[in-house]
């Protein structure tokens, strides 16, 4: 099959994962420019992974470069825009999550995505395609723990983080706490359960790092969902692990519980000194999820090649962004949501 020339839009954190896995991984493409708008980013993409094309206007990019899809790794409240754009240039489009920060966009972008039926869109989570994670999955459809009673979600960054992430917060809209962290577990609850959260209330701190509310940040969130089944789940996401990055998924059931990443183990080394015995913990959601970031990009690439639409829809996007929203929208307000 055709290689897909592709481009990429964003090399921060995560967009710098992305292009590394691209060049050096990815069966089936060949990652060709790359768009911008901090010039040592771009000098590494093009020193370092050899990418020829070098921009800091996207249009400019689509506009010049023949290309077959592009990779979104902007901030998120530039997704939909950027979507449109792509796919009326007639590219396919990986965009990550969150879709959006504004509804209306993110509408405007779905309809652009209904639009080009021929063209493949997919969003970024990258969850779905975790080993651990699609392990625990096939044990839940094959009643191996019952009936789901109750689940719940940690996604807390270390304190290592935490100087990155006010610059970004400080420059750009986050869209909050459970938007930009806990949307990975909202769409896992969905996808475990097959069931929509109907009502949330949901809670704030700042006690870890008060100088996150100058910036109308949350440290610490905490939200109480009700699906419309009957289980309950909680969401809890953080910027202030001592110990490194915790991503944690538990479910229980009536016949049994399952835990996804209880402890955060580095490798399968046990060190014994004078801090006592310790297993070195992962310090990243990067290093955690790399394998599942490399299959979830390849699918990407194949499901452009086979001309098949990927599992995770849009509508997984916006009803994952619309849980997240009201969670925020209660944890502001103090009140119970209900979720449309």
């Amino acid at each position: 099959m055709k290689n897909i020339d592709a481009g990429i839009i964003g090399l921060g954190r995560l967009g710098s994962v992305h292009a590394k896995h691209l060049i050096e991984k990815i069966q089936g493409v060949n990652l060709i420019s790359a768009c911008a708008l901090d010039d040592e980013q771009l000098k590494w993409a093009h020193d370092s992974l050899g990418i020829p094309g070098i921009y800091k206007d996207y249009r400019k990019m689509i506009d010049t470069e023949d290309l077959d899809a592009i990779f979104i790794v902007a901030p998120t409240g530039f997704h939909p825009e950027m979507t449109e754009y792509a796919l009326n240039a007639g590219l396919h489009v990986f965009c990550e999550k969150p879709l959006g920060l504004d509804m209306t966009e993110v509408n405007g972008m779905t309809q652009a995505i209904k639009n080009h039926p021929k063209q493949i869109f997919q969003t970024g989570f990258m969850r779905r395609f975790d080993a651990s994670y699609q392990y625990a999955k096939r044990m839940v459809d094959n009643g191996e723990i019952g009936k789901i009673i109750y689940m719940r979600g940690y996604g807390i960054d270390p304190i290592s983080g935490m100087a990155s992430f006010t610059k970004f917060a400080s420059e750009a809209d986050s869209g909050g706490i459970f938007v930009d962290m806990n949307i990975h577990d909202v769409d896992l609850i969905r996808w475990f359960t097959g069931h929509e959260p109907i009502k949330t209330w949901a809670l704030g701190s700042n006690i870890a790092a008060p100088e996150l509310k100058k910036i109308g940040e949350y440290e610490t969130g905490v939200a109480q969902l009700q699906l419309d089944n009957g289980v309950i789940a909680t969401l809890l996401g953080g910027r202030h692990a001592a110990h490194g990055n915790q991503v944690e998924l538990e479910i229980m059931g009536s016949n049994g519980w399952i835990r996804v990443g209880e402890i955060p183990e580095k490798n399968l080394v046990t060190v014994f000194n004078e801090h006592g015995v310790v297993r070195p913990a992962m310090q990243s959601f990067s290093e955690r999820f790399n394998t599942a970031f490399t299959v979830e990009l390849q699918d990407f690439i194949n499901n452009i090649q086979n001309g098949t639409q990927p599992e995770a829809t849009v509508n997984d996007g916006i009803r994952a962004l619309t849980i997240a929203k009201a969670c925020q929208q209660s944890a502001d307000s103090g009140e119970i949501v209900d979720i449309p």
